[in-house]
């Protein structure tokens, strides 16, 4: 009889489960803190002559829903100069992580090094970022 009413104690203890989640551990409130920015995760990077690159970049965005969603990634020196920006015009929800290209990107003979940073239409450019070595310099 025991056993009988243990199993029944578990099922409901199952259903309460899948009908509400499961639950924070004590001492935690529950709430997730909202994620602001989309994160670069890798690039390839390839010498196309004359000073000029190109980057396959990707990046993860785990709030990429229509009404919000990775929009772009740049590529910028590490002193922050600008060197190449690609306009993203729909979401990924479907991709993740999502791997993009930009090509052609001028960047001048001194600059060893470029960083790659990803924004969030909501907040901009953040979150976590690379840096990587341009081949050939």
């Amino acid at each position: 009889m025991q056993y009988q009413i243990n199993r029944i104690r578990s099922a409901a203890m199952l259903v309460v489960v899948m009908a509400f989640g499961a639950m924070p551990a004590s001492g935690q409130s529950g709430t997730l803190k909202e994620q602001k920015f989309p994160d670069v995760l890798a690039a390839k990077v390839r010498p196309m002559g004359d000073s000029s690159f190109d980057f396959d970049v990707t990046v993860s965005s785990p709030y990429d829903t229509p009404s919000r969603y990775a929009d772009g990634f740049r590529v910028v020196s590490p002193s922050g100069t600008v060197f190449g920006e690609r306009k993203l015009w729909h979401d990924h929800q479907g991709e993740q992580p999502f791997t993009r290209d930009l090509y052609s990107v001028k960047i001048p003979p001194g600059v060893k090094q470029a960083v790659i940073e990803a924004r969030d239409q909501k907040y901009g450019y953040g979150g976590k970022s690379i840096q990587v070595l341009l081949p050939g310099r």
